[in-house]
């Protein structure tokens, strides 16, 4: 019941129309006017009771809806949980996962997520027009995203994640014309991602667990997205040096178990709102830019796992929002007088496996007599001034420009 309270809300966010929410059997009921609730399904306009006469447009979309749907359920080849039992009949807002609204009423919403069904997913589906959601993580479904889901023009939130759906990028999904939320986690999707997926007004980016592979698209700081998940995939090559001019919106980004080289881009402290940076488990190199100190709202740090070197700024540990800061299994040298104060704070702070004078749990001396990426030329603003955070914008366009063919 908790799920159909969060779809009713979302449904009647998108109709901007006073509204009373009801229970009715088995669903959730937005009824606008005098009508009362009825059956299972989301409603919104004139209640169950009162239906469309044969001659409403409804009636067409509810019979083009039946048609859609029972194509895919003839697509679907196991369903443990009997969730199809319910797909029976031209009354389609009573079928279980299946979610309505009006007036009309139209198909406004799938979720079926935690399902468990195996099949595909069918160009049919296309015809759904004023769908706003479609759920579907946590099943079996296989092959791809049809191209006729182009035309899905109302979609806002597509969750296909933890699937079995291989081959390159979905590229369909760049033509949602209204797509905010795209969920492709944990399944077998490869080869690169394009960049026009950081050209999309998106808000949540979720491409994590796949077998993405290539290196990261020049314009990834231009997204105005603000949660960016390309963890535990096989990106290679550098983070794009422009990464951090173009935006300042991003609040999450997760890049960790990769095959990243070369440097932290000195543009991460223009995103001035980020509050979880995760590039742990790479193989970046070089000093950790002093822009970092300008992540005001920083509050995970992680940069574990790769061949970091230098010394650790004092501004970094500073940081007051910082509840987590792990840069193990690096080459640090330096360990400046305020992050030898974290110890004492509570939180997860972890300094192993560096090349720290003094400190316990370090590398053993012979593996830091060479320092990886010891020849490395990393972008940086001159350092002739005391770092400004809010003239960091336009020292590092000047830079990125002097620097480009």
């Amino acid at each position: 019941m908790g799920m159909l309270w969060l779809l009713a809300f979302i449904l009647w966010q998108i109709i901007p129309t006073q509204a009373a929410i009801t229970v009715g059997g088995g669903g959730v009921g937005i009824n606008i006017g005098n009508a009362g609730g009825g059956g299972a399904g989301v409603w919104i306009g004139g209640g169950i009771n009162n239906g469309p006469t044969p001659s409403s447009p409804s009636v067409s979309k509810l019979t083009t809806a039946y048609t859609a749907l029972q194509a895919w359920k003839s697509a679907i080849t196991d369903d443990p949980l009997g969730i199809l039992k319910t797909w029976v009949g031209s009354d389609v807002c009573t079928y279980k996962g299946v979610f309505c609204a009006g007036p009309g009423p139209f198909v406004a919403g799938i979720d079926l997520n935690h399902a468990n069904l195996q099949g595909t997913l069918v160009k049919e589906l296309s015809v759904l027009t004023d769908i706003s959601i479609l759920h579907l993580n946590s099943n079996r479904f296989s092959g791809t995203v049809p191209d006729t889901f182009k035309d899905l023009s109302s979609l806002q939130e597509l969750d296909i994640s933890n699937n079995r759906f291989s081959g390159p990028f979905p590229a369909v999904t760049l033509y949602i014309p209204n797509l905010v939320y795209l969920d492709l986690r944990f399944n077998s999707f490869s080869g690169p991602v394009p960049e026009d997926l950081f050209n999309k007004r998106l808000d949540a980016i979720f491409l994590n667990n796949n077998q993405f592979e290539g290196e990261l698209p020049q314009n990834l700081g231009n997204s105005p997205a603000s949660m960016i998940n390309l963890a535990n995939n096989r990106f290679s090559g550098n983070i794009p040096a422009s990464f951090g001019i173009a935006s300042s919106k991003l609040k999450e980004i997760l890049l960790l178990n990769n095959q990243l080289t070369g440097c932290i881009p000195q543009g991460i402290g223009l995103f001035s709102e980020m509050q979880v940076f995760d590039v742990s488990h790479n193989s970046l190199m070089g000093h950790l830019p002093d822009t970092v100190s300008c992540l005001s709202d920083i509050e995970v740090l992680n940069l574990a796992h790769n061949k970091l070197s230098g010394v650790l700024p004092d501004l970094v540990c500073s940081l007051g929002s910082l509840m987590n800061l792990n840069v193990a299994y690096n080459f640090f040298s330096g360990f400046s007088q305020e992050c030898s104060k974290l110890s004492f704070r509570k939180g997860g702070f972890d300094f192993s496996l560096n090349c720290l004078p003094g400190r316990d749990m370090q590398r053993p001396q012979p593996e830091c007599l060479v320092i990886p990426g010891g020849g490395l030329s990393c972008l940086r603003i001159p350092s002739a001034q005391p770092l400004v955070c809010g003239a960091l914008l336009g020292n590092l366009e000047v830079n990125v420009t002097s620097t480009s063919p």
